[in-house]
């Protein structure tokens, strides 16, 4: 049997910008994202490029691609226009993600695990759209200028995968630099749904962001989530207080039918 063919990058992929491309004005989700610790650690693309989606191949720049640990508050999330849920929609997360582009040049991320509080939105994310949320015991901690995010998880495996991440926030980033917007101006989400490709677009303000300084890092989760373990220092740390979020319905011919 002949080998499958790899997806082939665009030609010409859409630009990074630091605002949204599109507006939402129907949202299908709202949410919001406190408090967040971005470390990335640089990746060569062909390390990671086995583990995406379908139809994408690694987004890159200067030839390299990055392996993204985002520690955060998950706030009050909703369906359409309604108003988010306090206490379901509410709860700390860690996510591990990749960076991803299609043959449309969209650019997005890629969720290799996510880890969540909540048993509830762990269960319905898992079997009503196949998303890879891990339910886990999490706490967030903030003392001043240092924030500290715990993570161990209870279910599915590996049981006990875990992460302790401490930051010192430094000074607002007045003008972030090309590698910080690449890292985190993404306006869409690269997955699968019942065997087919799902680009979901997200808007939000442009990110406030800060830099900060990692005082630990204690961590497992990358590993389990099938990545080579990370190895000295991050390439990037970056903090923010957060922004409030749409996402629109996926996207078509990408997504998965829609009325």
């Amino acid at each position: 049997m002949p080998p499958t063919p790899q997806p082939q990058p665009p030609v010409s992929p859409d630009p990074v910008t630091a605002d949204a491309p599109r507006p939402i004005a129907r949202p299908l989700l709202t949410q919001s994202w406190l408090d967040l610790t971005f470390l990335h650690w640089a990746a060569e693309p062909a390390t990671v490029a086995g583990l995406l989606p379908p139809g994408t191949v690694p987004d890159t720049l200067d030839g390299l691609t990055y392996v993204g640990l985002v520690a955060f508050r998950m706030h009050h999330v909703g369906w359409f226009r309604l108003p988010g849920v306090p206490y379901l929609g509410t709860f700390p997360e860690t996510n591990v993600r990749l960076y991803s582009v299609d043959a449309h040049g969209r650019r997005g991320v890629v969720f290799r695990s996510l880890d969540a509080s909540r048993l509830i939105p762990v269960a319905v994310a898992r079997l009503g759209f196949r998303m890879p949320y891990l339910w886990s015991r999490m706490a967030i901690h903030a003392d001043g200028d240092t924030v500290t995010y715990t993570s161990s998880r209870r279910w599915p495996g590996p049981r006990g995968a875990r992460s302790r991440i401490t930051v010192r926030v430094g000074e607002r980033i007045e003008e972030p630099t090309e590698l910080e917007h690449f890292l985190t101006a993404r306006w869409g989400m690269h997955s699968t749904f019942f065997g087919r490709p799902m680009y979901l677009p997200n808007a939000h303000p442009r990110w406030p962001l800060h830099r900060a300084d990692l005082v630990e890092c204690d961590e497992d989760l990358v590993a389990a989530a099938g990545l080579p373990k990370p190895t000295g220092q991050p390439a990037s740390v970056l903090y923010s207080p957060g922004v409030p979020a749409r996402f629109d319905r996926p996207a078509r011919p990408a997504g998965i039918p829609t009325p």
